[in-house]
């Protein structure tokens, strides 16, 4: 198990080394070579050898990155990541003979939706409260609504929260008949926001609660007494940044990725109806924005599709995430009744932050969470702090749960350290068969 660190516990991490860093070394292997009579002594005063983040050492990097966040106002922001410019911008494949197969990639897993307590406490942060408002995501009061016919879980149902005659926010249950809805979720002010009712429905059947707070209410239980049968329809889409800085990691995830969709077709084939979906994007400018593909039940070709990927392309930190994503939801034909339907979102810079790509992200997390599509975060080496908490706000609002790549595999460019408590490394792909598996199962 893995303990995840606050953010000004693990900035070095999330930073990497300034030339700052570089220069204080350096002073210090100088000083160390002039008084090596008395290095044995002043390496245990000073705690030099001590393991990172413990002793003294840690107490000073702490005091350290306190100084660094005032002096450059977090440079993890979007507007100031000039080393991890996209295009001509390699990296370089730590295994020299580029040995890309399947299993070679770490991750981790955290799940916001199962740790809601300790999020709250998160999102009250400094750090959680310069992403809230850099991307505009305001209140997250929750309502989780537990939909059942006769005491059995139903699926799929639709979830819509009112107040009076307007609709707040749609969702839909998964397999546990789970739903989750927010109330002012993008509006900075919530104080003319009211009383809540939810409409439940499933075929033919519907309910509506009477009215509600939120968020004092936590959870409410819907029972329908009646439901149809759970479909055995299963959607799957990636959806992959294919511009430069991925290069470092970008074949060695289409191994992971071809090794996924093989493995999940293989187990589910004769009990699911499987349809996958690969989709690439870059960035403006480039050759090409989005590169779709329809969902397929044909293994091989999506295997095919992503073989043909590289890296190219990118010349800022910024994506076109925001356009990856309206091409996701809304020009591809995703089944109007599914067991589930995932978006696992592979990247490592996050979207621009002008004010017309922010709405249209606010729009598309609302849109993706009506449809039912839970968008599954994978985050690559280089992501910053705020693409980190756009991520999770992301699988939040829409039913899902943030992956994140780590350094144990040894591959690719430094990993942010989360914001999370403790976690299990695992290798990517069986973790990827891990959670389509949870998601799908009955």
């Amino acid at each position: 198990m893995k303990e995840g660190h606050s953010f000004k516990e693990s900035y070095k991490k999330r930073k990497g080394f300034s030339w700052f860093a570089v220069m204080g070394l350096a002073m210090l292997l100088i000083l160390s070579a002039c008084s090596s009579s008395s290095s044995e002594n002043d390496s245990a005063s000073t705690g030099k050898n001590s393991s990172p983040g413990s002793g003294n050492a840690a107490a000073e990097n702490r005091e350290t990155t306190k100084k660094e966040i005032s002096m450059d106002n977090r440079l993890d922001s979007i507007a100031e990541v000039p080393q991890r410019e996209k295009e001509g911008g390699k990296r370089g494949y730590p295994n020299s003979d580029h040995n890309e197969q399947a299993g070679q990639l770490t991750a981790g897993e955290w799940d916001d939706l199962t740790a809601w307590e300790r999020f709250g406490n998160l999102l009250n942060s400094q750090e959680a409260d310069n992403s809230k408002r850099l991307w505009q995501f305001w209140n997250f009061n929750r309502l989780e609504v537990i939909v059942t016919a006769n005491g059995k879980a139903v699926s799929d149902a639709s979830v819509e929260l009112t107040a009076g005659k307007k609709t707040i926010w749609t969702a839909r249950t998964n397999t546990e008949g789970r739903a989750y809805v927010y109330a002012g979720l993008f509006e900075r002010d919530t104080a003319n926001l009211g009383q809540y009712t939810v409409k439940v429905q499933s075929g033919q059947e519907s309910k509506t609660t009477q009215q509600l707070q939120i968020p004092q209410q936590g959870s409410v239980k819907v029972d329908l007494g009646n439901s149809g049968k759970l479909s055995n329809q299963l959607d799957i889409m990636f959806v992959v940044d294919t511009t430069g800085s991925m290069e470092d990691e970008l074949n060695y995830l289409e191994a992971e990725l071809k090794d996924v969709v093989s493995r999940v077709s293989d187990q589910h084939s004769n009990q699911l109806d499987m349809r996958i979906s690969a989709n690439f994007y870059r960035d403006r400018n480039d050759d090409y924005i989005v590169k779709p593909y329809p969902f397929t039940s044909d293994v091989n070709k999506v295997i095919s599709q992503f073989s043909k990927q590289e890296a190219k392309g990118g010349g800022d930190y910024p994506e076109a995430v925001d356009q990856a994503l309206q091409d996701a939801l809304f020009e591809h034909d995703w089944s109007k009744e599914a067991r589930a339907r995932l978006l696992f979102l592979v990247l490592d810079a996050p979207p621009h932050d002008d004010a017309q790509v922010i709405d249209e992200m606010k729009r598309l997390t609302k849109e993706a969470a009506a449809q039912g599509v839970r968008i599954i975060p994978v985050a690559s080496s280089g992501v910053s702090v705020d693409t980190e908490y756009l991520l999770r706000f992301l699988a939040a609002a829409t039913g899902g749960t943030y992956l994140f790549l780590t350094d144990d595999s040894g591959i690719g460019s430094g990993h942010l350290e989360p914001a999370v408590g403790e976690y299990e490394v695992k290798l990517l792909n069986d973790l990827l068969v891990e959670v389509i598996n949870r998601y799908a199962q009955e």
